[in-house]
């Protein structure tokens, strides 16, 4: 399942960041992307925290479901289909 943290299609609009100096050099050293790393590494971190709350919102649920499946098993293994 995909997903989207934010809107691809929205403006982009500068900033200003602070970043270790040598980070910076070697990164440039090797051609990298700086706006396109920021972006990468901020989707990321959004959507593992997305991802991370979705989990707690829904602990209750899948702690059911989990109790459900292990009492009673999958509906397959119930219908002997596995």
């Amino acid at each position: 399942m995909s997903f989207h943290v934010y809107d691809h299609d929205a403006k982009k609009k500068s900033c200003n960041a602070s970043i270790n100096s040598d980070l910076l050099s070697k990164a440039k050293e090797q051609g990298i992307n700086i706006s396109k790393a920021l972006e990468k590494a901020l989707t990321y971190e959004l959507k593992k925290r997305s991802e991370a709350l979705w989990v707690s919102e829904n602990k209750k649920a899948i702690e059911d479901y989990n109790k459900r499946i292990s009492d009673g098993g999958t509906f397959a293994e119930q219908e002997g289909l596995i």
